[in-house]
């Protein structure tokens, strides 16, 4: 539900000057690939779960900022099929942080209208993790504001594997249509979201991370360098100007 800008930005700081912001050219979709949360922990002296505590409230920040301007579709990165490879014990965190989160935070988005989805496989979480993603969608579904899409167990290139196997399997039962880029996205997990307009990536780091990777075909980058649990709205907003300063051609001239 879209916010006048002194509501949404209250304090900015001296260099950033939210009436610059064209509520006309607001990015349909937003995608965001969280980084930072051990770094930020590390430089605290504390333990990497910390620091993924400390980055759900730069989540709620840019959930409820993204859904203040008019993003219609927001995208976050929260674990990817190659996050299994980490520590036992923080996976396992992790996995307990998603649930308890997911399950503290229904309310408040079903109040504000928003639909939560998830992209990719929530049969291998825990029962727990998984159901309290279930829950989730099942609550917020028939809403009609922000739909806000979380990638979890997410890979881009299993994601795209998938497609392939489920095309084959319909060419062979005879229903599968022409091979064409529309039929084709259909086949995928974000079937019915369009294409990222805007990719966000925090930390400094200059790389997709197996996110997305057909989806961003043409989307905007915009790396910070501001660690994750230290992304705030105002933040945001800088991603948000920069994406404005762009010409998007789409390969024309």
């Amino acid at each position: 539900m879209r916010q006048p800008l002194d509501y949404i930005f209250p304090d900015p700081p001296e260099d950033l000057d939210p009436t610059q912001f064209d509520q006309s050219r607001v990015p349909r979709h937003v995608a965001v690939i969280m980084d930072g949360n051990g770094r930020w922990a590390k430089k605290r002296a504390l333990n990497r779960l910390n620091g993924h505590k400390a980055g759900i409230e730069a989540v709620r920040e840019t959930i409820r900022c993204a859904n203040d301007v008019g993003v219609d579709y927001l995208t976050i990165y929260s674990f990817s099929t190659e996050n299994w490879k980490r520590p036992q014990d923080e996976v396992n965190g992790l996995m307990n942080l998603f649930a308890k989160t997911m399950l503290a935070e229904i309310d408040g988005l079903h109040e504000e209208g928003v639909r939560v989805k998830t992209i990719g496989n929530l049969s291998a979480l825990p029962e727990k993790t998984a159901a309290a993603f279930e829950e989730a969608w099942e609550r917020t579904k028939d809403n009609d504001g922000m739909t806000l899409v979380i990638a979890v167990n997410y890979g881009s290139r299993d994601e795209i594997l998938d497609a392939v196997q489920h095309y084959a399997h319909d060419l062979q039962e005879g229903s599968a249509p022409e091979l064409t880029e529309a039929a084709f996205e259909n086949y995928l997990y974000t079937a019915d979201i369009p294409d990222p307009d805007l990719l966000i990536r925090t930390s400094g780091e200059m790389r997709v991370s197996n996110f997305l990777l057909w989806q961003i075909a043409y989307t905007e980058f915009y790396c910070s360098e501001v660690l994750w649990p230290d992304f705030d709205r105002y933040e945001f907003l800088r991603a948000l100007l920069d994406f404005q300063q762009r010409e998007r051609r789409f390969g024309a001239v």
